[in-house]
Formats: C-alpha cells, structure tokens, sequence
C-alpha cells in the first residue's frame, strides 16, 4: 500500500507543471486564482491563539452547506475557533461573505507530503472535518501520522465518481479506512463507499438540508419582485453553467410567453460578462443586477452578477430552472429553491445531487425534463397554471424540510 502511496505522489510530482499553468490559465478569467500561491504549497502567516477545528469546503456549494455545522461545532465547542480550507477563490470569498471574522480562511496545499505535513504542523487542528468527495491520500495519511482525527462528512459518492476511484481502489480503500468516521449522504452513497472498501461509514444525511433560507436575503428577493411587478411572471435560470444559457435563450425566443422576467444566475462569477456578452449578441435587452437601477420596461432578462444572493433570486421567482443538468456537469443544489417554496426543474444531468433530485420528483416538487427546450414548455405551463405551480411549492417545503437533520447527526459522530 505504501508502493501504491508512492506512486501516486511521484505522479502529483509530474504533473506539477500542468498545476501551475492550470492557475495560470484560471488567472486568465479571475485574477484570484494568483493570489495566496504559497498557501498551495503549506506556507502561511495566518495563526491562531486558540485550539482549531478544520473544516474543508473546496468551494461555493460546499462552504454554503458548511453553515449549520460550523454553527453547531461553534456552539458544541466554545473555546476552539473554526479554520476553513477552500481550494478555488470563489469558495473563498463565500465563505468570507458568509463567516467574516468567525473563521479563519485559507486554501488547503496541494496533496503532496511536504505541503500538507507544513499545513498540520502550521495550525495543528483538534480534528479535520473533509465536506462530501474530498480523498486526498497524502493529507489523510498525515492526519493518521500525527494522531488528527479525520472525518468525512455529509459525503457523496456518484457512480461516475465511484468508477474513477476504482481504477486506484486499493489506494482508495487504504485512505478511507484512515479516516476516523464517514457520515454519508444517502444508503447508496454509505453502499458505494462500503464498495470501495471504507469500514466505517454512518449515514447522517445531507446537509444542505439544513442550511436555512436567510430572513434579510428573502426580503431582499421579495423587494426586487415588488419593483419588477407583481403580475409579470418570472423565471429564474440559476447557477448556469457554460453552454446552457444559449440553449435556454434559443428555446426561449421561441416560447410564447407574455411579460415574461427571465433572470439569469450563472454559477460562476467569471462567467458573468460572457453571460453579457451573449446577450448583447442576441440583440437580448437586459439589465445587471449590481446597476442597482429601476427595471425599464423593455427589459427582458435580468443578470444575476452577484454573488451569495442565491436566496433571494429564489423569492423574486416564480419558477426555478437548476443550471448544470442540462449539459453533463452533474446538476447544482436544487434544496434552496425548495426551501423557498418554488416549483422547479430540472434536466437529465443530475448525477452530483442524484438521490435529492429523485426524491424531490417523487415528492411533487420537482419536475424533471429532457433538454432545454422541454425544460422552457414546462416553465410556460407551469406559469400558466397557478395551482399547479403552488401544489409544487407546498411540496418542495415539505421534502426540504422532511430531510432536515444531518447536522446533529454529523456533530454525534465527531470524536476528538
């Protein structure tokens, strides 16, 4: 097992150059990514006087879902301060809009020996907390090696991923059963772990169920939809990701639907001005949302070039449409629209939210569709028939709030 350790470090060594460049090339869209460089490699000037609890939230979904379980770990452990670890500068400024001063903020170092030994010899956390897929065989052998208990939490497995990690099953299995406790998502997430050989593995929910909608940023939602007009329908496009705007704006010009406020929230915050951009080519009248100007009459897309407002596009809505599932990414969090009682849909890729997209649609709240166009005649039929789009809407309360939980759970299983 140490030969299949040393191997794959040999291999992080080798592709080292590609890493760099890859910064180099993110850089090219969000400046971000060149900053705090030497953090990747376990150099830091951030320090704490008081005993640390390490939460991992690799980016923005995972540090939004992070929110009741650091709340809880906070009120479970007074004396002890929170230290989350991201990996791209988008989670990193959530979690800053999210925690300000509570945490400490940093990114976690690449998975080599020397850097993630600096990283646990620097901040000597209490127990590291690793948030849904997070194997990293270096780092988890380290906390072993320095008596840190480790936990991987709230975790999911899809097939796509079970089948990646395969291919290097015994150093899988070997870096899951150093962990000290993996509370999984699901029964097929804790089957499809068990498979890959992890022994301990409790199944605790998902917490972003747990993650409340946020009074201030319903208000705020409520207060745009006032100033858009009450009776003019609004369809939201939220957390789309590349491709899937032009496809939903093609099968949008083609839908007969009068009034019609689409709002459009793509997933990525360096994405915005390209989002833009394909407006302003397909003629599109629309506004930003950061201009903070009245909305003119002739407006009919609205774009969301804002960040940690999700809860609110969610209020301004009539109908939700959840980006990343109609292009093979795997689909975005879907829960929130549910918590804020909007009907949604969603297209065949789903693999990231699998089991919470097929309990929604069991449940009434979610309706799942083929391909951009279909997933546009649905949000028609929905906005044509109130009833309907309410009984969807009482229906995604109860299945998000029926799901509620993981978070105690999760806080049981810690032992350090």
């Amino acid at each position: 097992m140490i030969d299949m350790r040393f191997g794959y470090t040999l291999l992080l060594y080798a592709l080292l150059p590609r890493a760099l460049l890859h910064l180099l090339w993110r850089a090219r869209r969000q400046r971000a990514y060149l900053d705090h460089i030497a953090e990747r490699f376990g150099r830091y000037t951030t320090a704490a006087a008081q005993p640390l609890i390490w939460v991992h939230a690799v980016s923005v979904g995972e540090t939004r879902s992070a929110e009741p379980l650091i709340s809880a770990l906070e009120r479970k452990y007074p004396r002890h301060r929170i230290l989350m670890t991201h990996m791209t500068p988008t989670g990193r400024e959530t979690g800053a809009l999210l925690y300000q001063d509570r945490v400490l903020r940093c990114y976690l170092p690449y998975d080599f020996p020397f850097a993630v030994g600096r990283f646990l010899d620097h901040f000597k956390p209490a127990c590291g907390i690793l948030l849904e897929t997070e194997i990293w065989p270096n780092l988890i052998h380290a906390c072993r090696a320095r008596n840190i208990p480790a936990y991987l939490v709230s975790a999911r497995l899809s097939d796509k991923s079970f089948r990646r990690y395969q291919r290097f099953g015994a150093l899988a299995a070997a870096s899951l059963n150093k962990l000290s406790g993996i509370a999984a998502q699901s029964n097929s997430d804790a089957e499809r772990l068990k498979a890959l050989g992890a022994g301990k593995v409790a199944v605790t929910g998902n917490l972003k169920f747990d993650v409340a909608p946020d009074a201030a940023l319903l208000a705020r939602g409520e207060a745009w939809r006032t100033a858009w007009g009450r009776t003019r329908p609004v369809l939201l496009l939220a957390s789309t990701r590349d491709g899937e705007e032009a496809l939903l704006l093609q099968a949008l010009l083609q839908a007969d639907i009068p009034q019609l406020l689409t709002v459009i929230v793509p997933r990525h915050p360096q994405r915005f001005d390209e989002v833009a951009a394909l407006l302003e080519r397909g003629g599109v009248q629309f506004q930003r949302r950061s201009a903070e100007v009245p909305l003119a009459a002739a407006t009919r897309v609205v774009l969301g070039d804002s960040m940690g407002e999700m809860f609110a596009y969610y209020a301004a809505c009539d109908v939700a449409l959840i980006g990343g599932s109609l292009l093979p990414f795997g689909a975005q969090n879907l829960i929130e629209a549910c918590a804020v009682g909007r009907p949604v849909i969603v297209g065949p890729h789903t693999y990231n939210f699998a089991e919470a997209v097929q309990l929604a649609v069991e449940a009434g709240a979610a309706l799942r569709v083929a391909d951009a166009q279909a997933a546009i005649d649905a949000a028609r039929e929905l906005l044509g028939d109130p009833a309907r789009a309410q009984l969807m809407a009482k229906a995604g309360l109860q299945f998000a709030r029926s799901h509620q939980g993981a978070t105690e759970k999760t806080v049981r299983l810690l032992e350090f």
